[in-house]
């Protein structure tokens, strides 16, 4: 008989991106119940591809060989260095590329670069840049060299935070789980510059992120009781 999978399970399955990038997709729901060890452990089979003649390299020193001995007049290609979550990513990016987009499909980090609006209108893909709230989908990855980024990945491998991501797991925040990732973002970045929020402050800081499951409610539940606790 075929394996069964449940709904939920569903929604964790991630897959290959255009970029030529194998990855282990984590989806919200298995990201927010590991461990700060297993939250970051992101298996990543990144392919360096030639801009030119499209030949795909495991490493970016055969990319640079290919390039000397086959577009010897051409310009080689540079590595961008992304400091992700506490660490330095070095990618090959190209300058139209999203952040959201390199984030899911050069790096695997599914949980906050999940594709929804893709037009910076629904919040689902909300990172931190240097401690404030950003669009990864409207946001060049080449702005963010040398600027620190955080994603849910990060917050979730946070001890600090901890009680945060319990509370949404107590009070059902996520259904779906697409907006879930940008809503925790969110929060994160309003308990840090207001540590009591009342009612109307988590409404106004969250009002840019659309639940498509009407769960707006139990967001507020959560960040209050994470308040009192952190």
């Amino acid at each position: 008989m075929p394996e069964q999978v449940s709904r939920r399970d569903f929604f964790k399955i991630g897959g290959m991106g255009a970029a030529g990038v194998a990855v282990s997709t984590l989806g919200i729901g298995s990201v927010l119940g590991m461990t700060p060890e297993q939250a970051v452990a992101t298996e990543v089979e990144f392919v360096y591809t030639c801009p030119i003649c499209g030949k795909q390299f495991s490493d970016h020193e055969a990319l640079k060989a290919h390039f000397e001995e086959t577009h010897p007049d051409a310009a080689i290609p540079e590595l961008a260095v992304l400091h992700i979550n506490g660490v330095d990513y070095p990618v090959q990016i190209e300058p139209h590329w999203t952040l959201r987009e390199t984030l899911q499909f050069a790096l695997g980090l599914t949980g906050s670069a999940k594709e929804m609006c893709d037009r910076g209108a629904c919040g689902s893909c909300s990172v931190l840049i240097d401690g404030n709230v950003a669009l990864s989908c409207t946001t060049l990855a080449i702005e963010c060299v040398g600027k620190d980024i955080q994603t849910i990945e990060g917050i979730a491998a946070d001890e600090t935070w901890r009680p945060l991501i319990d509370a949404y797991i107590k009070y059902d925040c996520m259904q779906c789980g697409y907006c879930t990732p940008g809503q925790l973002t969110v929060a994160k970045h309003l308990l840090e510059n207001n540590p009591s929020p009342t009612e109307e402050d988590i409404r106004l800081a969250l009002s840019g992120n659309i639940c498509r499951c009407g769960t707006y409610m139990r967001h507020v539940q959560a960040i209050q009781e994470a308040a009192a606790a952190l």
